[in-house]
């Protein structure tokens, strides 16, 4: 038998999109990916489809607080990934709970916004979490857009950046694929400085979930043992290789592929046993 070792936890808040290609759904598909286990903790229950979100309701907060202190007393959790919160409540109640567990690694994706625009968090609960959770995280994934908002004031991203890690977060993670360039471009601060920038082709579609497949790999990563660097490298490399390979299941935005490597596996194993047939 396997020693809980073997496989490492992640603990994920997120929200439940019923078309699998956000939220928790996401989270689970992707630290799969990177070998690991995760330990879903649903924040809140949304209505959308793969064009937009209709409503969202926010679960209460000794709700929230319970699934995770019931798996957190029985499982050893590696890493904790943040998603949709969705009210005030919520933010506190996580915060509640990752206070008590100072040393275990955390990846904040601030979901601010569908993909399609439709708002998913008020100026109070960016306030709250500007306050608790941000302190507290390891590593930061806004957007562009998402680093504008939680920053107002600051001039250019460049200052996003600084005014996120003046809130207390380690590592900042700005995302471009918002942004008017030929090809995406994602820059990685930490220590009051740019560490590296990343450019990444552009694909022609628009896609639900790359930005939970993102932080969910960083996440699935830190819990495996890298480092923050080497997490935040091959979590973009992963992303891309999903976003490319991902599939229009319905009528809105493309959805991540986040298993195809298993698709290329099986290719490869149907090409060398055809090798074998020819050679026997």
């Amino acid at each position: 038998m396997d020693s809980q070792e073997d496989v490492p936890i992640v603990m994920a808040f997120s929200g439940n999109d019923p078309t699998g290609g956000a939220g928790i759904q996401a989270d689970i598909e992707t630290v799969a990916s990177m070998g690991g286990h995760v330990a879903p903790v649903i924040t809140a229950i949304t209505v959308q489809d793969t064009q937009d979100v209709q409503s969202y309701m926010p679960l209460d907060m000794s709700t929230i607080i319970e699934q995770a202190r019931a798996v957190l007393e029985d499982m050893p959790v590696a890493a904790f990934k943040i998603g949709m919160l969705g009210s005030v409540e919520v933010v506190e109640a996580v915060h509640s709970v990752l206070r008590d567990y100072g040393n275990v690694p955390i990846v904040l994706d601030p979901v601010l916004a569908s993909g399609s625009g439709t708002d998913l968090a008020d100026e109070d609960l960016i306030d709250v979490m500007c306050e608790l959770l941000i302190p507290l995280a390891t590593v930061i994934t806004p957007n562009s857009l998402e680093a504008r908002i939680i920053c107002s004031e600051a001039d250019n991203l460049d200052a996003c950046a600084h005014e996120l890690m003046d809130m207390g977060a380690e590592y900042v993670l700005i995302t471009g694929t918002h942004e008017n360039t030929q090809n995406v471009v994602n820059t990685l601060y930490s220590n009051s400085r740019i560490l590296d920038t990343y450019t990444w082709e552009r694909l022609p579609h628009t896609y639900h979930g790359s930005g939970c497949t993102l932080a969910s790999s960083i996440a699935g990563l830190l819990a495996q043992g890298l480092d923050p660097l080497s997490a935040v490298h091959e979590a973009q490399r992963y992303t891309w290789e999903t976003l490319s390979a991902g599939r229009r299941m319905g009528m809105g935005q493309h959805i991540p592929n986040r298993f195809f490597w298993a698709l290329e596996e099986e290719e490869q194993i149907e090409f060398e046993s055809a090798e074998d047939l020819k050679q026997a």
